[in-house]
Formats: structure tokens, C-alpha cells, sequence
């Protein structure tokens, strides 16, 4: 796990002036170090306590798929609005560089009680937030976040009522 942090680069005003944009898409272009954080994450408590797990788009996509695989646990995709079919509920959220919505298909959420989320990045907690509300809109339960990388000074676990795990802290 010491060559992660490596492979993680920053893009310095993106996708606007005065954000440095965190891209992780380095990991996956290394199988070694990809497979390594998959199967330790895959081992969390979170997601062993979990039934299901919550991806959030799109690059949470590609880790709560490979973490969903490796655990033997289904997947249910948050996604931005317009995206998914059928019945969805919905909620906006803010992010540091403006203002989104997350969907979840309502049919999705019936099989299961409890949730991990998994994305790639905690930031100011917004968007993990957003999903939270979600799920709890029904009366689920969020067992907690697990997510590659922490931007520990914009503080977003404090926002959040139930456990984070970060592989890596920046």
C-alpha cells in the first residue's frame, strides 16, 4: 500500500479555479497495487457488516464494483439525475465547486437493510451525505463509508453519522 499514495496525482485548478482536483484513476492502471487495495477493502468491517453496497458515479463506480465482486455482495448504484430507469428517489447535494443531485433506484434499496457506500474520495462529506439521506428516506440503514482517499482538512467524515474508513489520509 505504499506505492498508492504515488499514484495518486493532483490537477490543480479542476474542474474550476482554486480546487486541486484529486485523480485516483492511477490506481487502476497499476494491477498490483489495484488488486491489493481491492482485497483489503473488500475485508472491512464495513462491508462485512453490510448486506449490500451503495456505489456512488463514477469512479466509486469502478471501486465499489471490484470491492462488491471481491466480498460476494450486491451493488446498487447512486447515480446523477437521468441516468437510471424506473421508479428513483432523488436529493440534491452540494459539492465544493457547485450543486448536484444523486438517484437511486427505489426497487434497489427493497432487498436490503443496511449499506456500505463505497467511493473513491471523501472530500467535504457532501455527496456521501446525499446518499445517506437516501437511503434513510426509506427507513435503510448506512453501516458506514469506505473510500480510497481522505482530503482530511475539509473535515467530511464530521457531516457524516456512522463510521469512515480511508485507506489513505492526505
Amino acid at each position: 500500500m505504499k506505492k498508492l499514495e504515488s499514484l495518486i496525482k493532483t490537477y490543480n485548478d479542476f474542474p474550476k479555479k482554486g480546487i486541486a482536483f484529486k485523480d485516483v484513476l492511477g490506481i487502476i492502471q497499476d494491477p498490483e497495487v489495484f488488486r491489493e487495495l481491492i482485497f483489503k477493502m473488500s475485508s472491512d468491517q464495513i462491508i462485512r457488516r453490510s448486506e449490500a453496497i451503495i456505489s456512488v458515479e463514477a469512479r466509486g463506480f469502478i471501486f465499489g464494483s471490484a470491492i462488491a465482486f471481491q466480498a460476494s455482495k450486491p451493488i446498487i448504484l447512486a447515480r446523477k439525475p437521468g441516468k437510471l430507469p424506473g421508479e428513483i428517489i432523488q436529493e440534491d447535494y452540494n459539492l465544493e465547486y457547485g450543486k448536484n443531485s444523486l438517484s437511486i433506484q427505489k426497487d434497489a434499496l427493497k432487498k436490503y437493510s443496511s449499506y456500505a457506500i463505497v467511493d473513491d474520495l471523501l472530500a467535504t462529506g457532501g455527496t456521501v451525505e446525499c446518499v445517506a439521506n437516501l437511503v434513510n428516506k426509506i427507513g435503510k440503514e448506512v453501516i458506514g463509508l469506505l473510500t480510497v482517499v481522505e482530503l482530511e482538512k475539509l473535515q467530511g467524515r464530521t457531516k457524516l453519522k456512522f463510521p469512515v474508513e480511508s485507506v489513505i489520509t492526505i
